[in-house]
């Protein structure tokens, strides 16, 4: 039997305050989200997802148009180029911010004046599943919250995490080499707060309850403006306790687990994200028991799979694919390959060797790439990702440097996306084969501006209507390759999925609908020699019919074999 809302949450609230009364911090929370102590929870194991889900990841204004509000151009971009395409957008931070491109928020109930209003989200929201940032771990040092923190007045008074320079922070976890702690001077004297990304990016100190209150109530209004996908940001470093890491701690599980109760029992169709650049298996532990995150983003593939390509071994990327567990139902992976941010190397501890790392970061650089770099415990700076725009990624490879594959090594790497267990999301960018903008790079002095391009609205109608542009190419035909995959059973994201041993040269998985009535074999050819298959090498049911669904070819005869271009890949499926 179902315990009652208001049991469970106050279960959860006393691992995390055991100090303070959680009957009456649970009732809080309910009131905040205008939810019954006793109301019934969702389906357990629901997926809120199918096949046809995919994902456009995109900034407010990374589309613009003289003389209009960028999200006004980006509902019509949309309805124009993608509205058969996707089902879903993340639309990365649209809220007032003073840095990092919008992660620095200084209201979160707010949307950025330039790029337009709530009526414009709203109405996006009401045309397509919508994905917004819940910036959790951090707040702008401009934000009101902040300048009452300095002020010593509520609210904000206790709202941000401060340490302590004596204590001994060496055993904690960071993702930049800028300094942990930052004196500021306060209205009561100077006070060191705690900034795990940057300066201006200060980070909140859940610790107190009420700001966990103040998120419910930014949870509740982003529901009702039409948001059901909540991708949580850096997450991970939620909880802090000097002399810990710092990340993963069991409060922050918790406190995953408390906002996505809330979120569900509010609206059943919503989900929960988490975004955890982090190794793979601390990744996967954001999953809880199917009590966490709905879904997780698959941080490994992007820096294997381009690895694949360039080297031509696919050795890393089949033993990794063998290694991943199956999501329970309701919960699945977020797939992608490209973001506004670079490529995670941390994604890549224990899959590849440092030399294999070494290897990948030299040819990336070679094809215009940058390095972003972190602090270890020891004082070390380690690579922590590549800033590089993923078609210029994929320019050429790690022995011969740039060659004539370019477009079909990178059609080659989402035609793998597509296919593999759990929900494709393509970054703009990609999806346009942009390339690297090092202007933006030099103009902002920031590397991720790299991959960060802006279009004209204009521009990028006669680019893609050029049927000769590499863009128009690109865009085109991953929108065939989408419009075949959200037909497929099998792709559904909790489908079955096994890896395929066909050398190191053929990349292969078998998907099954989650009826048993369609199977579809995946080979992909990531080199840039020509590879054969034999057909006895897959199993192929000989009672059934079977065809290539990417390029309609139709399979006679079982005995024989098939040949694959450089970087072809085939979709074998015994349903049309």
């Amino acid at each position: 039997m179902n315990q009652p809302l208001k049991a469970k949450l106050v279960a959860m609230l006393e691992v995390v305050y055991p100090q303070l009364d959680c009957d009456f911090l649970s009732e809080q929370l309910l009131n905040t989200m205008g939810l019954e102590p006793n109301q019934a929870p969702p389906p357990a194991h629901q997926n809120n997802w199918d096949e046809s889900d995919v994902v456009l990841i995109t900034y407010a204004d990374t589309v613009r148009q003289d003389g209009e509000k960028p999200l006004v151009t980006l509902h019509r971009f949309l309805g124009d180029c993608l509205a058969d395409s996707i089902s879903s957008v993340h639309i990365l931070p649209f809220f007032p911010y003073s840095s990092d491109d919008g992660f620095s928020v200084m209201d979160y109930l707010a949307v950025n004046e330039s790029h337009g209003s709530w009526e414009d989200i709203e109405r996006i929201a009401r045309d397509y599943k919508l994905m917004a940032d819940l910036v959790i771990n951090h707040m702008s040092a401009r934000s009101r919250w902040f300048e009452n923190f300095r002020k010593r007045v509520e609210p904000g008074k206790d709202y941000f995490f401060e340490g302590n320079p004596r204590d001994d922070l060496s055993a904690v976890v960071r993702p930049r080499t800028s300094p942990l702690l930052n004196p500021v001077q306060t209205d009561d004297g100077e006070r060191y707060v705690w900034c795990t990304f940057s300066e201006d990016q200060v980070d909140l100190n859940f610790a107190n309850p009420e700001v966990l209150i103040e998120f419910a109530g930014i949870i509740r209004q982003y529901l009702e403006r039409g948001i059901i996908l909540f991708r949580l940001d850096a997450v991970a470093f939620l909880w802090k306790e000097p002399g810990t890491p710092c990340i993963h701690l069991q409060q922050t599980h918790e406190l995953i687990k408390i906002l996505r109760l809330l979120i569900e029992h509010h609206s059943p169709d919503a989900v929960v994200i988490t975004e955890t650049n982090v190794p793979n298996r601390e990744n996967l532990t954001y999953f809880g028991n199917a009590n966490e995150a709905h879904v997780i983003y698959n941080f490994s593939l992007p820096p294997l799979l381009i690895n694949t390509l360039v080297t031509g071994d696919c050795k890393h990327l089949k033993t990794w694919l063998m290694s991943m567990p199956p999501a329970q139902l309701g919960t699945t992976y977020l797939n992608f390959i490209a973001s506004h941010d670079g490529i995670g190397m941390r994604p890549t501890d224990g899959l590849l060797t440092d030399e294999e790392k070494q290897r990948l970061i030299n040819t990336l650089d070679s094809f215009g790439g940058k390095v972003s770099y972190r602090r270890t415990a020891d004082g070390r700076d380690q690579p922590y990702e590549i800033n590089i725009a993923l078609y210029d990624a994929l320019q050429g490879t790690a022995e011969s440097g740039t060659d004539h594959w370019q477009l079909q090594r990178f059609i080659c790497a989402h035609t793998v996306m597509l296919a593999l267990e759990g929900i494709p999301a393509f970054y703009i960018h990609s999806l346009l084969a942009t390339g690297n903008d090092l202007e933006r790079v030099e103009h902002t002095g920031r590397l991720r501006s790299i991959n960060r391009s802006q279009w004209q609205l204009d521009d990028l109608e006669q680019t893609l209507a050029d049927p000769l542009s590499h863009h128009s190419k690109a865009f085109h035909e991953l929108k065939r390759l989408v419009a075949i995959r959200r037909k497929q059973p099998a792709f559904h994201p909790n489908a079955t999925q096994f890896t395929l041993h066909l050398g190191l040269q053929l990349f292969g998985f078998w998907r099954q609908s989650m009826r048993r009535d369609q199977s579809i074999f995946c080979i992909h050819n990531i080199s840039d020699d020509v590879q054969q298959v034999a057909l006895s090498d897959i199993n192929l049911i000989g009672t059934d019919h079977w065809q290539d669904l990417i390029s309609g070819m139709k399979i006679d005869d079982l005995s024989g074999s098939i040949t694959l271009k450089p970087y072809q890949s085939v979709w074998l499926s015994n349903r049309e």
